[in-house]
């Protein structure tokens, strides 16, 4: 009799380089290259549009010549509510979940020092550092649908059978080999074979071919239910500096540390009780991905005229050293497929959870190009044009070369646009915001375009300022239920609604 439940007692253990090939795909790349609008709650309220702008913590992640725009020594912190409601739709089937959170999402500070020489070429520098959660992945996902084409047994029989000349597992290995001597491949074959999702199509120890215990009724009630949580962060080292009356400079040396953890249940239904054969069958995983990185700013903004300003400003790719767990377990009900017993249901768990080898991601560079004109002492309005491409993103090692090739033929350039206006009355500014950004895929449905607005206010007194922004932006994506050979998605569609608080002090 196989094994039916094994120890749930975790026990680390390594596995060989290449099995990282199939664990990773090229939508986790993806992840690390993009990157919401976070940052304080002025930032937020005029929807990131601060690249000509400076004078704000945010504003220097964006462009780091906007620390020389200061004129006193300030620091800000700032507290978000994210609130995402994600609708998925499955083969016509729509269901809903929402998920809230609430960070520490910004503390910086910036330290202005004044050259008294007036007719210097460095009227001042600043000496500035911010911390941002750059993305938030609190998120819950759940679907639900009746699928006429497909079950999740593929993606078992992908890795059992194998692809091209990559060549299927043997029964021999199956049977007799231990799990943490498997690579990750041949642990997605074992945990099927275990549970009896397929069956060899010989006894023989030299069998390479299996075929489905799932009865082919083309009616497979799938419920995905996928949690994740933790955030990108990111650290910047701050220099800026006002040469002469106009030209304003700055450099930021970033460090960025990920922490993300997504757990996840797919189960499965025949919807044929009268059928033989698999009945249902459900399948767990956890996976837990932490490092970090480096990256650096350039930057410049110039006053054309007291009220024109524009600035340019590039971010270096980011070089993203990362490291995965996982843990995995199958159950399945098969009434048929261990004969002469009255056992029905098998359950496979090893109990094991395997730290792969580190790697690296290197995502894309950034340009902007901003504008501002200043409406005097009461009114600015400002606009950003940020272009990426995309398609340069990539894992820094040969044995990706396949993923890294869909990364070059599937992402593109993308732009985004950032309009933001302020107005003053009195001690009270008035905010709001326009942001666009164009999908990184040039099919443009895998992850659609973003469209996004928000508002805000802020209340000055006593040297310090509260501000209150509001930003709500929403986004489309198809969303597989597992990564190889089952290719079935759900389509999602992500609403976020996001309330930030900030404190600012003058120093």
């Amino acid at each position: 009799m196989k094994r039916h439940i094994l120890s749930s007692i975790f026990i680390l253990a390594a596995v060989t380089s290449h099995a990282q090939q199939d664990l990773n795909t090229a939508a986790d790349a993806v992840r690390y290259s993009t990157s919401n609008l976070t940052g304080t709650a002025r930032f937020r309220a005029m929807s990131g549009a601060f690249g000509a702008v400076g004078g704000d913590l945010s504003a220097m992640m964006v462009n780091p010549a906007g620390s020389a725009v200061f004129n006193f020594n300030s620091g800000t912190a700032s507290l978000s509510s994210y609130n995402v409601s994600n609708s998925s739709n499955y083969f016509g089937t729509t269901t809903k979940k929402n998920d809230n959170a609430l960070d520490l999402n910004q503390v910086g500070a910036v330290f202005v020092f004044n050259n008294t020489n007036e007719n210097a070429l460095m009227r001042k520098f600043t000496l500035g550092f911010n911390y941002e959660n750059t993305n938030n992945f609190h998120n819950s996902v759940y679907t639900r649908g009746t699928n006429t084409n497909n079950s999740i047994d593929k993606y078992f029989l992908r890795y059992a059978n194998g692809i091209g000349n990559e060549g299927g597992i043997t029964l021999g290995t199956l049977r007799s080999a231990n799990y943490t001597d498997l690579n990750y491949m041949d642990q997605q074959a074992a945990l099927g074979y275990e549970t009896y999702i397929f069956n060899p199509a010989t006894g023989n120890d030299n069998n390479t071919v299996y075929t489905s215990n799932v009865p082919n009724t083309r009616n497979y009630y799938h419920e995905n239910y996928v949690s994740t949580t933790g955030y990108n962060g990111k650290v910047a080292l701050n220099f800026g500096a006002q040469l002469k009356e106009r030209l304003y400079v700055g450099i930021n040396l970033n460090v960025h540390f990920t922490d993300y953890i997504q757990t996840s249940t797919i189960t499965e239904r025949t919807n044929n009780p009268l059928a033989t054969g698999m009945q249902s069958i459900r399948f767990d995983n956890e996976r837990y991905t932490y490092g970090g990185g480096f990256s650096f700013n350039l930057g410049a903004i110039y006053k054309i005229t007291n009220e024109l300003r524009a600035g340019i400003s590039y971010e270096s790719p980011t070089w993203m050293r990362l490291q995965d767990e996982i843990t995995q377990r199958v159950a399945s009900r098969c009434p048929e497929c261990e004969t002469g017993t009255s056992v029905n249901t098998f359950v496979y768990n090893p109990g094991t959870t395997f730290i792969f080898d580190p790697y690296t991601i290197k995502t894309p560079s950034k340009w902007t190009a901003s504008a501002a004109y200043v409406f005097g002492r009461n009114a600015l309005l400002s606009v950003d044009y940020t272009i990426k491409d995309y398609s340069n993103t990539e894992y820094k090692s040969s044995r990706y070369s396949a993923i890294n090739t869909e990364l070059s033929n599937t992402l593109d350039v993308a732009s985004e646009v950032r309009v933001g206006l302020e107005y003053r009355i009195k001690k009270f500014s008035l905010r709001g915001g326009y942001r666009y950004e164009q999908s990184p895929y040039k099919n443009g449905t895998t992850v659609g375009d973003l469209n996004g607005a928000s508002a805000g206010l802020g209340y000055a007194f006593m040297g310090s300022r509260l501000d209150l922004g509001y930003s709500w932006y929403e986004r489309k994506m198809d969303t597989p239920l597992l990564t190889a050979g089952f290719t079935d998605t759900a389509r999602v569609k992500s609403t976020y609604n996001n309330i930030t608080l900030s404190y600012t002090i003058d120093l």
